[in-house]
C-alpha cells in the first residue's frame, strides 16, 4: 500500500511557518553550506521542489523519486495563489483540502473537503509505485495523523517563538520510530521516522493508532 509522508521544514520549537505563514526566517547557512545542502536534498527529493523552481535549478526533467501526489491545506496553498500560481506542482497530482476554495481553481488541482477519505482512497491505488506527500499545514497534518506513515522533518536551528505548529490537533501522543538522521554543515538536521505499523505485519503489543471521530467538521477554509 502507498504511504502518506509528511515532508516539511520545522523550527527547533516545532513551527513550520511564522504566524502569518512566513518562512523566510529559516537560516540557510553561508553560500557554500547552502549550496551543499540544496544539492543534496534536490538529489534526494527533486519532486518536492515547485515546478518553477525545478526549471530554475535545472532539474525540470528529473524523475520523481518518491512521490507522484501532493496533498496541501489551504494555508499552505494560499501563498501560491497570492503570487498568481494555481498549479505549483504541475509535475505531481495535486490535491488541496479546503471547504471554501473554488473547485475550478485550476484543471490540474483537485479540491476536496474530507482529508481522511481522500488519503485512504489514494493509499489504495495500485500500480503507481510512488507515495503521497503531505505538505501541511499543521491543522491538516493533525487531522491526518492516523494516516501518516512516515515523517521527513527538516529541522532548522532557529526558534520561531510562535507560528504554525507542525501538528495542530488535540493531545494525542503518537510514537514514531527514527529510521535515519542526517546532519548538514548549515545546522539543518533531516530526520526520517516511520509509524510503528508502517510496512510491517500487525503487532498486538503496539498501541492502536486512533482515528479522530471528527473529520469534515474540522473546517478547512
Amino acid at each position: 500500500m502507498r504511504k502518506l509522508v509528511y515532508h516539511v521544514a520545522v523550527t527547533l520549537d516545532g513551527r513550520i511557518a511564522g504566524p502569518r505563514g512566513e518562512y523566510d526566517f529559516f537560516p540557510q547557512g553561508d553560500e557554500r553550506q547552502t549550496a551543499a545542502y540544496a544539492s543534496r536534498m534536490t538529489a534526494l527529493y527533486p519532486e518536492t521542489l515547485p515546478t518553477a523552481v525545478r526549471a530554475a535549478v535545472g532539474v525540470v526533467d528529473a524523475p520523481n523519486r518518491h512521490f507522484d501526489t501532493v496533498v496541501t491545506g489551504p494555508g499552505t496553498y494560499r501563498p501560491c495563489l497570492d503570487h498568481g500560481i494555481t498549479s505549483p506542482y504541475a509535475h505531481l497530482r495535486q490535491y488541496v483540502v479546503s471547504s471554501t476554495l473554488a473547485h475550478d481553481v485550476d484543471p490540474a488541482v483537485t479540491v476536496v473537503d474530507d482529508p481522511l477519505t481522500l488519503v485512504r482512497q489514494l493509499k489504495r491505488e495500485e500500480g503507481t509505485g510512488s507515495d503521497i506527500r503531505l505538505r501541511g499545514g499543521g491543522r491538516l497534518a493533525g487531522a491526518l495523523l492516523p494516516e501518516i506513515d512516515e515523517l521527513v522533518l527538516k529541522s532548522y536551528p532557529v526558534v520561531a517563538g510562535t507560528g504554525i505548529p507542525v501538528f495542530d490537533s488535540a493531545f494525542d501522543p503518537t510514537v514514531f520510530d527514527v529510521a535515519e538522521r542526517t546532519a548538514f554543515p548549515n545546522g539543518v538536521t533531516v530526520t526520517r521516522s516511520r509509524a510503528p505499523d508502517s510496512g510491517r505485519l500487525p503487532d498486538r503489543t503496539r498501541p492502536e493508532r486512533r482515528t479522530p471521530a471528527v473529520t469534515k467538521s474540522i473546517g478547512f477554509a
